[in-house]
């Protein structure tokens, strides 16, 4: 099992931002830290014209590119269903814990970043594995672990003591 912890949180709330930080201020700490990005919409990381994208489009199923300062493997779904967390989980290399922006929903433990300034409705009333709220104001009326969304220290120390295993699953 590989230890899993979510950021959750509408878009434009500050859940990028918060990584960011929370990725050095984890490293600091001694943690190996990888992260999966949930987006909502179609998305390519590859250019037009280049090797790898002709590839992909000409029907390859995986298309790895290497070079001596990093590898990319994409993987092309094809009318598959979507990967589960698990499933995305299992693909990665092992690390102290993985990150996971988005999957707002998925049964892993999460911190919501909520700004009640956007208009949105907070997550965490409805939403069980939320386990603690990152905000920009007070929020008197939260029943979960409230952090100052500038607390990277405190918030580095509740993942790394909330992280949960997650089953790896193909």
């Amino acid at each position: 099992m590989k230890r899993v912890f979510g950021i959750a949180g509408w878009s434009g709330s500050g859940k990028t931002t918060l990584l960011r930080a929370l990725i050095p201020a984890l490293r600091e700490r001694g943690v190996t830290v990888s992260t999966i990005k949930h987006a909502h919409h179609d998305f390519d990381i590859d250019r037009p014209g280049k090797d790898s994208y002709l590839h992909r489009t000409a029907g390859a199923h995986e298309v790895m590119i290497s070079s001596g300062h990093r590898f990319a493997l994409m993987h092309e779904l094809r009318n598959a269903p979507e990967p589960t967390l698990g499933a995305l989980v299992d693909r990665l290399a092992p690390v102290d814990i993985i990150l996971v922006e988005g999957f707002k929903f998925d049964p892993v433990p999460k911190l919501e970043v909520h700004r009640p300034a956007l208009g949105k409705p907070p997550i965490w009333p409805g939403e069980p594995h939320i386990v603690a709220v990152a905000t920009d104001v007070p929020l008197p009326s939260c029943e979960r672990p409230v952090f100052d969304l500038g607390d990277t220290a405190s918030i580095a120390a509740m993942v790394v003591e909330r992280a949960a295993g997650v089953e790896a699953t193909r």
